[in-house]
């Protein structure tokens, strides 16, 4: 007879290497979901008490006006692809809650996804999500002067 001897830390790590790749495969397959115009995979990947904040600062939804401002690109296939170049997972409260940044190349250049995905009864969700347009620290004062800001000393 043969034991199998693993490391007690070894086992607790399987349910955090399964919920990283699902975690991963949400927001892959969220990224897609928009490129293809697919609303019920894009719309279904958020959970139902969530919020979308985009680049603009007019841009704080819930799912319901999040999904009301994006209906029209979806329904005439003008949406968006953005692709994440790099991704950094956070795990906190027994694998329940997953932050999350990434590096996204978009029709806007380099920008910044960030959020919160959680497990729910229906598997994982996007809670909050979080879009920035990256501006490099040599270009502020340009951008600055575009958006009619004054140069504060």
């Amino acid at each position: 007879m043969r034991v199998l001897l693993v490391p007690l830390s070894s086992i607790a790590q399987i349910p955090i290497l399964d919920a990283r790749k699902e975690v991963t495969k949400l927001l892959n397959e969220w990224h897609v979901a928009a490129a293809e115009a697919n609303a019920e995979k894009y719309f279904g990947s958020i959970s139902e008490t969530s919020r979308y904040l985009g680049a603009d600062a007019s841009e704080r939804w819930t799912k319901a006006q999040f999904m009301e401002y994006a209906q029209d690109a979806f329904d005439h296939k003008r949406t968006w692809k953005f692709v994440s170049s790099q991704r950094k997972l956070t795990v906190e409260n027994g694998i329940k809650f997953w932050w999350f940044d990434e590096q996204l190349d978009t029709w806007m250049g380099h920008c910044r996804g960030s959020g919160v995905v959680v497990n729910t009864e229906e598997g994982w969700k996007i809670e909050q999500y979080c879009l920035t347009r990256l501006v490099p620290n040599d270009k502020v004062n340009t951008y600055l002067e575009l958006v009619g800001i004054s140069k504060k000393e």
